[in-house]
């Protein structure tokens, strides 16, 4: 297991143009280290020349919008579009090529390749989904999220890197406060790489979304100075998921 490493990920660059925004400032204003991109949206390309050469990985979208992938079949999509509840029928075949094509995407509008991969949504707890995407990462050889156990053991039985721990959710209040920060950080592992996942941002302009104005608040979250100074307390730097690649 590799030393003590903290990777502070914002997820769904690309999303919306003011949640792109408030990512991008808590990269280059505060602590938030690594961030995941929405390559699918009709926001991706402007959101891929404001995020060049940060550690970005691949924020994968089976839920909403359009599929990458030009063969992608149309009986799992609703008018033509991602649905979410279709997301569980989806095949392993299926979301190996999905992934495949949203990586490839993802390196022609960044010019850089994908530190890792998630999955917007956690749709990769249905099972063809984990599995198709298993394929597709040992494939590419880029890690990918996990979010318990049982999900790290199947990634790495496919060979694919992966996290040892993880923290971070969101609801109908925003999960990131400056105390609830403080308080996860002091607890955090001895050893191993630990994600935390976050969902800084302003409040969307263009997109519904369920979680909103949580998002000023995670944003206010990771610029306070006290989140610097926790970390500095741990004597720990955060990274990204590339630590993994590096400790191979």
């Amino acid at each position: 297991m590799p030393a003590r490493a903290l990777i502070i990920n914002a997820d769904d660059l690309g999303y919306d143009p003011a949640v792109t925004r408030g990512i991008l400032r808590a990269m280059q204003e505060g602590v938030v280290s690594s961030a995941t991109f929405m390559v699918n949206t009709p926001y991706s390309e402007v959101a891929a020349q404001e995020a060049r050469g940060l550690a970005l990985g691949l924020h994968l979208n089976l839920a909403r919008g359009l599929p990458v992938w030009a063969a992608f079949p149309g009986n799992v999509l609703s008018g033509g579009a991602f649905s979410e509840p279709l997301a569980a029928h989806l095949t392993p075949d299926v979301v190996e090529a999905e992934t495949l094509a949203q990586l490839e995407r993802l390196d022609q509008l960044l010019g850089q390749p994908a530190t890792h991969v998630d999955v917007h949504k956690h749709l990769h707890r249905h099972p063809g989904v984990l599995e198709g995407l298993a394929r597709a990462a040992r494939t590419a050889g880029v890690p990918v999220r996990s979010l318990d156990e049982e999900m790290r053991r199947t990634l790495r039985a496919h060979g694919v890197l992966t996290n040892d721990h993880f923290i971070g959710d969101a609801g109908a209040e925003a999960y990131w406060t400056v105390e609830r920060l403080e308080e996860q950080l002091a607890k955090l592992p001895e050893e191993g790489v630990t994600e935390l996942m976050c969902h800084p941002g302003y409040t969307p302009e263009a997109v519904k979304s369920g979680y909103a104005q949580q998002r000023e608040v995670e944003l206010a979250t990771f610029l306070h100075p006290r989140a610097r100074l926790a970390l500095s307390h741990l004597g720990v730097k955060p990274t990204d998921f590339r630590v993994l690649t590096r400790a191979r």
